[in-house]
């Protein structure tokens, strides 16, 4: 039986990270990443499988909602700003160290923006650059209800728009669009470096079992070839979609209650170089009414493999798949006993969210640039092509309030031995992926965290580690300027 000390499920941007970490933390540890699909980053990680946006809450308009008395909560933009920093950071350490090439393989500068119409919406927008740009996070945000201003940070927004609709929009000229499907792989293959480091493609979990003396056994499977059982101190399940099935098959308390809401999304995709020229801009809008919140509209320009697009949407749908590449089976496969009343009680308290998302599915391609054209009101539809996304799995889970909630954002879920962990949800997902990965290492190897060396090696990766950029202005500044410098995102 082949022993690892670390196993990982999902070769994607979660699990690389948590390999990079580890490996630089305690170059010994024997690692193996275990991936269904016969490549890297093949699902919810590919650059065209997500928005690619570095989530830094200067744009996404769903991170800071309007509260009751018409002001703004802006604590958690300003969390997923400080997350996305902590990114920013261990790639930045990781470029220094010759660990990761150039940046623009995988990072390019691309300013964040803002973008509303109608008086109410203005109004909102205002208030919330009023309340954010009073932080250090955020005080380089630019504010305009100027069309001229505006149509020179986003040319495409004023073509052919009336000349009379009021409109406003913010800028971060240092945003950023990440290609994480390019970054996994070459974090993967600076592993493959390593003789600690092993990588199984085309390798599916069939079980989970907890072993007596604290660790896993996982059993996998190789198309064409018998199973095989590797004994592991630690497992991380970080398949995406994927990850709430293998956590119900670990059967460990913590999964209990949890379920998942799968949704899946389509974007409208421009390569005409004339049109793409004219906009270097990732600009978000308002999330119709009903919507959820991963289905903010944004036009955005993306960088994969070294090549500018357009990408709009997303455009939700309802499915009962967990992955791109998974069964319409999953959703009913994943329902047991003990999800059972959260599922259903979340559902009956979601149905004009389900009915949103089945009237999407039925859209036409007429209505899809209906919606384009409240950005770019001169768009053509011979000029977009419809892809598909990749799914999202909403977190389900028990609530003494209601005995059922749905979540929107990400959660860890580990064992009360920290023998095993998983990552559930979506957005802001991959842009957080440090800080979540720093999570899982505080809570399953909170021992060795203690260590000097690990200490010293994990500061020397991210050199705010401990701290609060949210609460520390001088350090916040200092670290942003090391970061945009390094991974070459100045202004």
């Amino acid at each position: 039986m082949l022993k690892k000390d670390i196993v990982l499920v999902g070769a994607g941007i979660m699990s690389a990270t948590l390999a990079a970490l580890l490996n630089q933390l305690d170059p010994s540890l024997e690692i193996l990443i275990v991936e269904r699909l016969d490549k890297v980053a093949g699902e919810s990680t590919d650059a065209w499988n997500n928005a690619g946006t570095g989530h830094a809450g200067y744009c996404e308009l769903n991170y800071t909602p309007e509260n009751a008395d018409g002001g703004v909560e802006i604590k958690r933009a300003l969390g997923i700003n400080a997350s996305f920093e902590l990114s920013l950071q261990l790639w930045a350490y990781m470029v220094k160290q010759n660990l990761l090439p150039s940046p623009q393989q995988f990072i390019n500068k691309i300013p964040h923006m803002s973008f509303v119409w109608g008086e109410k919406d203005v109004q909102f927008l205002r208030t919330r650059h009023q309340a954010l740009s009073k932080h250090q996070l955020f005080e380089d945000m630019q504010f305009s209800e100027d069309p001229a201003t505006i149509a020179q940070w986003a040319p495409l927004l004023f073509k052919q728009r009336k000349a009379d609709e009021k409109v406003a929009a913010t800028k971060v000229e240092y945003g950023s669009d990440v290609d994480f499907g390019a970054l996994t792989r070459l974090l993967i293959s600076q592993l493959q470096q390593s003789d600690k480091f092993e990588l199984q493609l085309n390798c599916a979990v069939k079980n989970l079992k907890k072993r007596i003396d604290g660790g896993w056994t996982v059993s996998i499977k190789q198309a064409g070839a018998r199973m095989q059982h590797i004994q592991a101190k630690f497992v991380f399940l970080g398949a995406g979609g994927g990850a709430l099935p293998l956590l119900q098959k670990s059967a460990i308390p913590e999964a209990k209650g949890y379920g998942g809401f799968p949704v899946s999304g389509q974007w409208l995709v421009c390569n005409n170089p004339e049109i793409v020229s004219q906009h270097a801009a990732k600009v978000y809008g308002k999330a119709a009414i009903g919507a959820p919140p991963m289905s903010v509209p944004h036009l955005d320009t993306r960088i994969i493999d070294g090549k500018a697009s357009l990408l709009f949407g997303p455009y939700a749908g309802f499915t009962t798949k967990f992955l791109k590449e998974g069964s319409y089976l999953d959703l009913f496969k994943s329902v047991k006993t003990s999800n059972l009343k959260p599922i259903m009680l979340t559902g009956m308290g979601n149905m004009d969210l389900t009915r949103y998302l089945i009237s999407e599915v039925f859209q036409t391609q007429e209505q899809r640039m209906t919606a384009l054209r409240n950005f770019f009101p001169e768009a053509k539809k011979s000029d977009w092509s419809l892809a598909h996304a990749g799914k999202r799995v909403q977190i389900i889970k028990q609530c003494d309030e209601k005995g059922g909630k749905l979540e929107f954002g990400t959660e860890i879920i580990t064992s009360a031995d920290g023998s095993i962990a998983a990552l559930l949800g979506a957005s802001p997902g991959a842009s957080t992926s440090v800080s979540a990965m720093l999570q899982v290492l505080e809570r399953c190897f909170s021992d060795k965290l203690q260590s000097s060396d690990w200490q010293q090696t994990l500061k020397a990766m991210i050199p705010s580690y401990g701290k609060l950029l949210q609460e520390d202005a001088l350090l916040a500044r200092k670290i942003r300027a090391q970061n945009l410098s390094t991974l070459g995102l100045q202004p």
